[in-house]
């Protein structure tokens, strides 16, 4: 008789989804910057033209999301995952054969749909499911993947050399897809189905005290009640703020370290591959704390990290300098990531977080798309990068506020009545974040018992 396993299934969710994003961060994330300097080397393309492929791409996943969050809770993410991998898998070998810049985009075309079908989305979902108290810790950890592969850069440069750039491409693309493939088995299901609980049983206990999360409900909104809640359109303003800078340093910071600084590709991809490392610590300080503190107040301290970050990159006269601006950058990116997720499945429930995610990534992707964009065309017109980097920190910087004005949303009103979260039971034992008050964007009062109280 064969015994039952004692791990929760949970955690295996988390570290195929680690994987899974941890390849498409190696390959095409951050090894893009890369394959843009070896196509400016070939071609000459302008890096307007060269960072609209980014573009491409984050539009490219701002467009499907209403679709694959449909998509993710009719099929499930194990299908969504593997119909991924298949199109990367075309997409990379495409992009190892072009000769022209609609090639280029073309294959970005096909290379965006894959990386969005086996990505951050449907990983996101897959975790969400298994995780409430531990949300943020979970989110962390499967977000770590996306660190992990950033750091594999120098590797594919070097790759490069001893192989072409068309030959790692096509090579990397194909074995990435059938690994993401395979683990796609792990990310289907629910706690319920397994006989299992969520966060396996487990709680945040301090000083003896269960910790709660500010605005964790047990209310599942619908995509359209979440939308109109203020938190919805707050959260994904101020998501969109903070990636204005992520994918301006993602397509231009080995560009602009070899074209305007002067350092070699080599040297560049090792500055990029610290970049994810930073990343990863961020992760860890973030997927701590959140679980423990407002979010709210993390995402809003990361913001000075991004702005100031891209700041120290436009006037880094030395190599500590700019690493220094990665330590910045790096750092916020991880501690703000993974709880841009947690936030809104703490408010808004997990039933319909795939849809919920879906449509406000048709507003947080104008961020990576108008933040390479203008990075290029400002370094394009003016023979420098520095102009369109300070303005970038500055829109980033005002992005704060939208995280200082959101809050728990008030349940939605359901034929007539207005469900609320059940009262708690006069327990002392448990407790909300520490020095915060949960309250609700639309004024309403959820009820005493369901404040946060100072820990």
């Amino acid at each position: 008789m064969s015994r039952r396993s004692t791990t929760f299934r949970g955690w295996r969710v988390v570290g195929a989804g680690a994987v899974i994003q941890g390849l498409q961060s190696a390959f095409v994330m951050h090894s893009l910057g890369a394959y843009l300097v070896e196509l400016d080397r070939e071609y000459g393309w302008s890096k307007t033209a060269l960072s609209g492929a980014f573009a491409v791409n984050r539009a490219e996943t701002a467009l499907l999301g209403p679709a694959q969050g449909w998509l993710i809770d009719r099929f499930g993410p194990k299908t969504i995952t593997r119909a991924g991998a298949v199109c990367m898998a075309v997409g990379f070998v495409w992009f190892s054969q072009l000769q022209s810049l609609w090639q280029f985009y073309g294959a970005f075309f096909v290379l965006s749909v894959g990386g969005a079908f086996c990505g951050f989305l449907t990983v996101t979902v897959a975790i969400v499911r298994w995780f409430e108290r531990l949300r943020a810790r979970a989110l962390a950890l499967g977000g770590m993947g996306l660190a992990l592969g950033g750091m594999c850069v120098p590797l594919v440069v070097l790759m490069f050399t001893w192989f072409g750039w068309r030959t790692t491409a096509a090579v990397t693309g194909v074995a990435g897809a059938a690994v993401a493939w395979w683990l796609a088995k792990y990310l289907d299901g629910s706690p319920a189905e397994f006989g299992e609980e969520v966060d396996g049983g487990a709680k945040i206990v301090a000083n003896g005290r269960t910790v709660r999360a500010e605005g964790l409900t047990d209310v599942h909104f619908t995509a359209k009640e979440a939308m109109r809640t203020r938190a919805f359109w707050t959260i994904s303003f101020g998501h969109l703020s903070a990636l204005i800078v992520v994918g301006a340093v993602m397509a231009h910071l080995q560009l602009y370290l070899t074209s305007e600084r002067g350092y070699s590709l080599q040297q560049a991809s090792l500055f990029a591959a610290a970049l994810p490392l930073m990343q990863l610590a961020g992760m860890a300080v973030g997927g701590y704390l959140g679980d423990r503190i407002n979010k709210r107040l993390i995402a809003s301290v990361a913001m000075f990290g991004h702005a100031g970050g891209i700041l120290l990159l436009a006037w880094a006269p030395n190599a500590f300098v700019v690493v220094l601006s990665v330590v910045f950058h790096g750092l916020a990116w991880g501690a703000r990531g993974p709880l841009m997720q947690a936030l809104r499945a703490d408010y808004f429930g997990s039933s319909a977080f795939a849809a919920i995610m879906g449509v406000s990534s048709l507003i947080v992707m104008i961020g990576p798309i108008v933040g390479p964009l203008a990075a290029g065309w400002v370094a394009d017109t003016t023979g420098s990068y520095v102009t369109g980097f300070v303005a970038l920190a500055v829109l980033t910087a005002l992005g704060m506020l939208f995280f200082v004005v959101t809050k728990p949303p008030a349940p939605p009103e359901r034929g007539g009545s207005s469900p609320r979260r059940p009262a708690a039971k006069p327990n002392s034992n448990d407790v909300g974040a520490p020095g915060v008050a949960e309250g609700s964007s639309d004024g309403a009062d959820v009820g005493s018992a369901q404040r946060q109280v100072a820990g």
